[in-house]
């Protein structure tokens, strides 16, 4: 038998700029971009790379040297090998027995790199749900609230990097959900409140991102410390992320799409406010004020490197497309995931 897992794109639509602080926030899946893991049972356990990603060979130093700025210095290979590592241990630490079945994993993915649509995280996340279906194992072994952790822990554990539960609870719960990080709740049950909303409560979205993200500030490690440091404005914010999560969440419901576009740009001004304008950098402030120019509201869809908006109007979006293309940016109409259909 053959496993295929889907995992679309991530977008932040409100909150804070990173779940890592006890705070709320709201994100969805888009399936104009996708990552697809599949795995079948194999005489030995084999990661096969994907051609487009994982490069072991080059035609010259300047193009490893471009191809490095462009997809980093790895590619979805230890990605994959950190996941089934992380799977294993988890199920051995559970006393859930998988038996001797081998398999071979590979992965195709289109998530644009590094402009903040989780496109690492869903390979993980990908690889996970495949491995959990080959070994038959269910929500009633592995809980649905646990397995963002799971995932997460991969990055974070095995491979040192810095990430936080926000992508990771959408790509398992899927459409769209309100998210709530109470630090309180966090430390009695291990999770946040996750809480699924109807994606066909959106109203139409763009999301506008970079061709080349080499030169993509990171924006976390200064309001982190901040944060930690007990800064009196970085924890205001947070406290207003959150407030901002909570009325847009009220906004969805009743159909205040002007509403929501208000809160978009407060979100996004509060960041620029808090992280300054030369951390988030000329091309991602480029980005924001190309859509707020036309009227329209835009605010980051992850850490930078890509941003959301509402445009209804076709002739409207025209024209935003046309601007953003020629400043060398891409601008697709976010194709929303239907509340029904499994990831």
């Amino acid at each position: 038998m053959i496993i295929r897992e889907r995992v679309p794109a991530r977008v932040g639509l409100m909150g804070n700029p990173s779940d890592g602080f006890y705070g709320k926030t709201i994100a969805f899946l888009v399936h104009n971009f996708s990552c697809q893991v599949t795995l079948w049972e194999s005489p030995t356990l084999e990661i096969v790379p994907s051609l487009p990603h994982d490069h072991r060979s080059f035609d010259s130093l300047e193009e490893l040297s471009q191809i490095a700025e462009r997809e980093g210095y790895y590619g979805g290979i230890r990605l994959i090998f950190a996941t089934c590592k992380k799977f294993r241990d988890y199920c051995r630490d559970q006393g859930l027995q998988l038996g001797s079945r081998n398999f071979t994993v590979t992965y195709e993915t289109n998530i644009p790199r590094q402009v903040g649509l989780a496109g690492s995280s869903a390979i993980v996340a990908g690889t996970f749900k495949a491995l959990m279906r080959f070994y038959g194992l269910t929500e009633e072994q592995v809980p649905k609230p646990v397995q963002p952790n799971i995932v997460l822990s991969v990055e974070t554990q095995e491979l040192g990097l810095y990430a936080g539960l926000q992508d990771r609870v959408v790509q398992v719960y899927g459409g769209m959900v309100y998210m709530d990080f109470n630090e309180q709740h966090m430390g009695q049950h291990g999770h946040g409140r996750y809480e699924s909303l109807d994606p066909d409560l959106l109203p139409p979205l763009f999301v506008a991102f970079m061709s080349d993200p080499s030169s993509l500030n990171r924006l976390h490690n200064a309001v982190r410390y901040r944060f930690e440091s007990g800064d009196p404005a970085v924890r205001q914010a947070m406290r207003q992320w959150a407030q901002y999560a909570e009325e847009a969440k009220q906004a969805l419901a009743a159909g205040e799409k002007g509403r929501l576009a208000e809160l978009m740009n407060a979100n996004f001004d509060l960041r620029r406010r808090i992280y300054g304008e030369a951390a988030l950098g000329e091309r991602n402030l480029e980005m924001i004020e190309i859509a707020r120019r036309l009227g329209l509201c835009s605010k980051f869809t992850g850490s930078g490197g890509a941003v959301v908006g509402i445009c209804e109007d076709d002739d409207l979006f025209g024209r935003l497309q046309a601007a953003y293309a020629d400043r060398g940016y891409f601008c697709v109409r976010a194709q929303v995931q239907p509340p029904a259909e499994s990831s």
